[in-house]
């Protein structure tokens, strides 16, 4: 279910919070869908439990998720499927950006390449 990528920079907490987002945005987990136990993810993953903790922990905090003591956690319908593409995408963005910085393009260069998108868009 969660795929996590150990030579990435992006911290593990992170990937699976984004886990979460993907799976929701594709349909795979639907609001009000239990989500696996912390423990469970960490042993299948061969994470910490803290780790798996903290982006549930972070997941709730944006509202993505609810937890109910010795119940579980379950996903809220505040990433409806659109929101949840747009999520994606803006991360995505994001990273992109962040390789383009540490290539050395400038912020001129990449403004240039964003307005003809925007261009493009109202024509």
């Amino acid at each position: 279910m969660f795929q996590i990528d150990f030579a990435s920079r992006t911290p593990i907490y992170e990937q699976l919070y984004y886990n979460v987002i993907k799976l929701a945005s594709a349909g795979a987990i639907k609001p009000g869908d239990k989500l696996p136990p912390v423990r469970t993810i960490a042993a299948q993953l061969g994470i910490n439990p803290n780790t798996a903790a903290k982006a549930y922990r972070e997941l709730e905090s944006d509202g993505y998720i609810f937890s109910s003591v010795g119940r579980g956690s379950y996903l809220t319908d505040k990433l409806d499927e659109n929101s949840a593409q747009k999520l994606m995408v803006l991360t995505e963005l994001k990273s992109a950006v962040d390789k383009a910085v540490n290539f050395g393009i400038d912020k001129e260069q990449m403004t240039e390449i964003i307005e003809k998108a925007f261009e493009r868009d109202s024509d």
